[in-house]
């Protein structure tokens, strides 16, 4: 994609909220879009519990949240490469916007990148 100059929007970079550490639970409402979404079951969310940790990890060594990790993650793919994470709250999306100021080092990205692969499917 670079090569040939487009941009790539990466859409719910916080994995819809599961990516920040907040969401324990399959509990949703049933008009929550994550009800019906095969990442979101009960046993998918156990699972992918090993990528959280991994953005823990990352976090506490650098003194940030874990959306501020992800964010920053995408933003090191490269310049073409921009993240759109939705909020409805002003403080997370002060909190999101830190983000580019977060440098993972190289040891911080060989390790988010050797996180598990999520499972579920993507919707």
């Amino acid at each position: 994609m670079r090569g040939q100059g487009a941009l790539f929007v990466a859409y719910a970079p916080l994995g819809r909220g599961y990516l920040t550490g907040t969401v324990r639970s399959a509990d949703f409402q049933p008009d929550d879009i994550r009800s019906g979404n095969p990442r979101f079951t009960a046993d998918a969310m156990e699972r992918n519990q090993a990528i959280v940790a991994v953005i823990e990890r990352v976090a506490r060594r650098n003194g940030a949240s874990l959306a501020q990790v992800a964010i920053a993650w995408v933003l090191a793919q490269g310049e073409h490469v921009v993240p759109i994470p939705g909020t409805k709250q002003v403080r997370y999306l002060e909190e999101n916007c830190q983000a580019a100021d977060l440098d993972l080092s190289p040891d911080d990205l060989t390790e988010l990148d050797a996180a598990p692969h999520a499972v579920g499917a993507r919707y």
